[in-house]
């Protein structure tokens, strides 16, 4: 590529970022990055009716939050800023009469409701109406009536809009990288509306000329956008510019059914379709991926598989090996099914790679959160290992907050039994065997798993006793149920006089 790759992803500070908007924005960054590119953020905020307050810092935080860095922004300015499109309203007014002056635009001073009118005739007719080629010679614009005219209504102060005129009779042959070829008709295009009465250019209009002014050398962006392509390229050429390459990307479909995957269908079946947790002002909460302890490298990875493949059986990539392995040919034409197990399934290997101490230290930071006093507890009787604990517990967990369900044993001795597991494990003899078991351990200086295990182990061989009957008690009396990891790892962590206690305590219930 001769030109020097330049992409951006300009969202509309609409509302919360969906994850679709996010796999949008991955795809460019990963573009980029493999051509040595820059990767732009553009606010794209014209509809201020639409404005949502905090919706822009959402969209940067979560982008943080992913690791998915921009290299020019509105807190990271280059040289090709403003980069809101509401600071550069100045700009568009030049190019819209621009396209006026060479006949490639013009001025409509129809209402609102003169053209619901002519909807209704149409309706009425069984046709749909199309304002272009066909019916623009009998509206009101500046096609009717003279320059002068036009310059007096203007002046008056007559509201109007400034439209494209739409070639008649002329077959446009598109691009699309993923797509391939695209034939238009353009008898088929609509006059679309470049610039609204208030002053404002419309999306179409900015997109364009944002995108040449900021050098953008490719457009990647979502199927919703295919429809406008044709527009789009005719804008670059009615303006005399090279128009950049196009390459939309397939929707994210429902994990059940057909259609685009939609917030309803995250709260219908418990999962997120944000990044983060957004609290909208009516005080409704939808839930985000960070929040509900998803770890950003495994969102990444999972939105990275939306749409695209790397040829190989490879699933995980950190997102230096995404970088590597992306080329948008390898992206799907046809719809993603979003997978929400799949999700779970790329954070459950996610939460195996990670380091033990990193890991130690957010389920320090989930305690601490979530279980003050169970924590509090636990050190006042010892220096519990975190660290440890987690490498012992982390195998059945997909979430930090699993391994609280998982390891809370650790933290609380059982007040109950798990009455189907006591039913089973607590019989005649248990009570000796048990008081054994405590003799044992108090027998054992160098207080380690491998030393503890080889005391007891050895004595229920040496004296031909089922193993059962001594393990499935003893476990009950240090957890409160059938689980965990190995018994003698537990009984080290808990120490003597912890796992003594709870043993005796188990003797006394069954007493």
């Amino acid at each position: 590529m001769s030109q020097k790759v330049r992409v951006r992803f300009a969202p509309s500070p609409t509302g919360p970022l969906h994850i679709g908007g996010v796999r949008t924005a991955l795809f460019n960054y990963l573009f980029a990055k493999k051509h040595g590119g820059d990767f732009i953020l553009r606010i794209e905020d014209t509809d201020q009716t639409r404005y949502v307050e905090g919706a822009e810092n959402y969209i940067v935080e979560a982008m943080e939050w992913l690791n998915i860095p921009f290299d020019e922004s509105p807190s990271k300015p280059g040289n090709c800023g403003p980069y809101r499109q509401s600071e550069r309203k100045e700009v568009y007014r030049k190019y819209a009469d621009q396209l006026i002056e060479s006949g490639h635009a013009y001025y409509a001073f129809d209402s609102g409701e003169q053209l619901d009118a002519q909807r209704k005739e149409y309706e009425a007719a069984g046709k749909t109406f199309i304002y272009n080629w066909h019916n623009r010679l009998s509206l009101d614009n500046s096609l009717n009536i003279s320059a002068e005219e036009t310059q007096r209504r203007i002046e008056a102060g007559d509201n109007y809009v400034i439209r494209f005129k739409s070639p008649q009779g002329e077959t446009l042959h598109l691009k699309d990288i993923i797509r391939g070829g695209i034939q238009i008709d353009t008898n088929i295009l609509d006059d679309k509306v470049l610039f609204k009465s208030d002053g404002m250019p419309t999306y179409h209009l900015a997109n364009i000329v944002d995108d040449h002014l900021m050098d953008i050398s490719h457009v990647i962006r979502g199927e919703e956008w295919l429809p406008s392509m044709a527009l789009h390229i005719l804008l670059y050429r009615s303006l005399g510019w090279e128009a950049p390459k196009f390459a939309h990307l397939p929707l994210i479909m429902k994990p059940v059914g057909k259609g685009k995957l939609s917030k309803r269908d995250g709260d219908k079946m418990g999962f997120p379709v944000f990044p983060l947790e957004w609290k909208t002002a009516d005080g409704d909460v939808f839930a985000g991926y960070r929040e509900d302890g998803y770890l950003p490298e495994a969102v990444v990875n999972m939105l990275a598989f939306l749409g695209w493949n790397p040829g190989t059986e490879q699933e995980i990539f950190s997102l230096d090996q995404l970088v590597t392995a992306f080329e948008l040919e390898r992206v799907n034409k046809s719809g993603a099914k979003f997978d929400p197990d799949k999700t779970k399934w790329f954070q459950n290997q996610y939460l195996q790679e990670m380091d033990n101490s990193a890991l130690a230290l957010e389920f320090s930071k989930y305690l601490e959160s979530h279980q003050p006093e169970a924590l509090r507890n636990a050190q006042d009787g010892i220096p519990l290992d975190l660290e440890k604990i987690t490498s012992l517990i982390k195998e059945r967990a997909n979430f930090v907050s699993d391994l609280w369900e998982q390891g809370s044993f650790f933290f609380e001795a059982p007040t109950l039994y798990n009455e189907k597991a006591a039913g089973k494990a607590f019989k005649e003899g248990t009570v000796e065997l048990l008081k054994k078991v405590v003799e044992k351990l108090q027998s054992v200086d160098d207080f380690k798993a491998a030393n503890i295990s080889e005391v007891v182990k050895g004595w229920i061989t040496s004296n031909e006793i089922g193993f059962g009957k001594v393990m499935m008690p003893l476990r009950l009396s240090l957890v409160g149920e059938m689980k965990g990891p190995d018994v003698f790892d537990i009984i080290e962590i808990l120490g003597k006089d912890s796992s003594i206690s709870r043993i005796e305590k188990a003797i006394k219930f069954i007493g």
